[in-house]
């Protein structure tokens, strides 16, 4: 990944892909990322999320023209933050409450949770072999989904529907599900059993009883969207926050970025940090820092592996840098999955994406960025 450290210029429509059908599911490869040079500081934070925005830090824009605004809503189940800069109250509040009503549509579609969803509804209308009509944004979040499956071999894959049911279940319970429901759940997954037309609209899945599960890319999707919704009411100084998903546009006034501290495993009741300084990217990340559960004397993650039907029993924390939020989402959850090594090679071979990754093994942390990754320096 190229740092441009001559300037930047805000691209955000053209990058956030979905000014076209096309452009909607093409992992953005075409454009590499323009941003100012990535600074890094070495900082201590608490807080529940892998990434924050470090407002204290920012400095200057008082004295510019220029105003911050900053806006919240509950929708995904999390906190969306809308930060943007602009001279005028109104135009600010009638852009970010534009840009979350976006992410509260994102959720109607994309939910798994709610029985009224159109996913939900796409699950059990459907049946084998028949093509339902669907809205364009669930055939464009389907059609991404399908691709990043196909770069991680599946270790991504939104039809594992079947058995995060299973698995959530398990979690309550503390009770590994039976072999016989995880072999018949497995038999409903594979990216390969999805067909996505997104000129046309329409999606076909190939067996009865499927079950998708967006969890791993809507929140990312969401918060692309909402970010080209400021940047259609002219804000572009500006930031969408999903919890853990998370899109800067043009830095703060008198700045050269937005302070985003991205925190990785440490010891108990420390996290180790590091602090980016960027513009014009998204990040996500993927981790079990805070969601776990114990079964039977082992240690099982919340993210699921689509391979298994099972949580994941390493402990890791993902971080991803890409053109864009659903991108960012999907990549850091098939990392988390893949593993270090098979993980970061498949970001090193996919173009504009970069990652870190930190593992604990026992008391050790093990730390491996992509060579792309600002700064390559380890955390304090």
């Amino acid at each position: 990944m190229a740092i441009n450290s001559n300037g930047h210029e805000s691209r955000w429509r053209e990058r956030s892909g979905c000014r076209g059908e096309s452009a909607a599911v093409s992992l953005n490869m075409m454009n590499p990322l323009r941003r100012r040079a990535v600074r890094q500081h070495g900082r201590w934070t608490v807080g529940t999320a892998a990434i924050v925005v470090l407002f204290g830090l920012q400095a200057g824009w008082a004295d510019e023209p220029l105003r911050r605004f900053e806006f919240h809503r509950k929708a995904m189940g999390v906190d969306f933050t809308v930060v943007l800069y602009g001279a005028k109250k109104g135009a600010a509040n009638t852009a970010a409450q534009a840009a979350l009503d976006r992410v509260t549509r994102i959720d109607e579609i994309c939910s798994d949770y709610r029985a009224t969803s159109e996913l939900r509804k796409l699950c059990a209308a459907a049946r084998p072999g028949r093509a339902m009509p669907v809205s364009l944004d669930l055939a464009r979040v389907l059609k991404l989904s399908h691709r990043v499956s196909k770069l991680s071999d599946g270790a991504f894959d939104v039809t594992v529907g079947p058995l995060t049911k299973l698995w959530r279940r398990a979690r309550r319970q503390k009770k590994l599900p039976p072999a016989d429901r995880l072999k018949q759940a497995r038999g409903l997954v594979g990216f390969q059993l999805v067909s996505v037309d997104v000129p046309g609209r329409r999606v076909t899945l190939k067996r009865e009883g499927m079950r998708l599960d967006l969890g791993g890319i809507a929140k990312g999707y969401a918060v692309d969207r909402a970010m080209e919704v400021l940047a259609d009411h002219g804000f572009t100084r500006s930031m969408v926050d999903g919890s853990g998903d998370l899109v800067v546009g043009d830095p703060p006034p008198g700045q050269d970025g937005w302070k985003v501290a991205v925190a990785s495993p440490e010891k108990p009741g420390r996290r180790s940090t590091e602090v980016l300084e960027v513009a014009n990217i998204a990040i996500a990340t993927s981790g079990d820092a805070f969601q776990s559960v114990t079964i039977g004397g082992k240690r099982f993650s919340h993210i699921l592996d689509p391979r298994t039907g099972l949580g994941l029993t390493t402990s890791s924390s993902v971080t991803v840098l890409a053109s864009d939020a659903a991108t960012a989402d999907a990549m850091a959850s098939a990392v988390s999955v893949m593993g270090s090594v098979a993980g970061q090679r498949l970001v090193a071979e996919t173009r504009g994406v970069e990652s870190l990754f930190v593992s604990r093994v026992k008391d050790r942390l093990r730390i491996h960025r992509t060579s792309g990754w600002p700064g390559r320096s380890s955390p304090r």
